[in-house]
């Protein structure tokens, strides 16, 4: 009974041996997700605070600063926001505390829905980023794929 083990275990092992001796095909599909979420930020800008010789430099500068708030807070919602924070003691008292945050990502697809000047010193900008149009640009360059079906020659 041990002999016929031991040959049925080689055996086996040898055909196992074989099997990448074969040619294979593997069909690939795309794995598409079954909803998009929508996401929306504001960015704000002060006028009068932009740098700028005239009016119009200054509200072309806002228009810009409040387009990167948008893009702030669009990457905040989309990657997170980091925060670092510290403490000093001294004698057992505090003596100095710190507090910082970061924001960092990439953020393709966004579009701008309004720009539009708040009363009289405030610009905001809206964006929207729809994860369909991101799904589609992801596609697009890194086209990521699942094993569909296998065929072995």
């Amino acid at each position: 009974m041990k002999k016929l083990y031991f040959t049925l275990m080689s055996l086996s092992l040898v055909l196992g041996g074989c099997s990448s001796v074969f040619d294979k095909q593997v069909e690939w599909e795309v794995v598409e997700p079954q909803e998009y979420p929508v996401l929306s930020a504001i960015g704000y800008a002060p006028i009068k605070g932009q740098r700028g010789d005239t009016d119009s430099t200054k509200m072309l500068m806002a228009i810009k600063a409040s387009k990167l708030d948008a893009y702030r807070e669009l990457t905040e919602q989309v990657y997170g926001q980091k925060v670092d924070g510290s403490q000093t003691l001294s004698n057992f008292l505090l003596s100095d505390e710190r507090l910082s945050s970061s924001v960092q990502g990439v953020i393709r697809g966004a579009r701008v829905i309004k720009s539009y000047p708040v009363g009289e010193d405030l610009y905001a900008t809206e964006l929207e980023l729809d994860f369909k149009r991101v799904y589609d640009i992801y596609l697009s360059t890194a086209r990521p794929k699942r094993v569909k079906d296998v065929h072995y020659y």
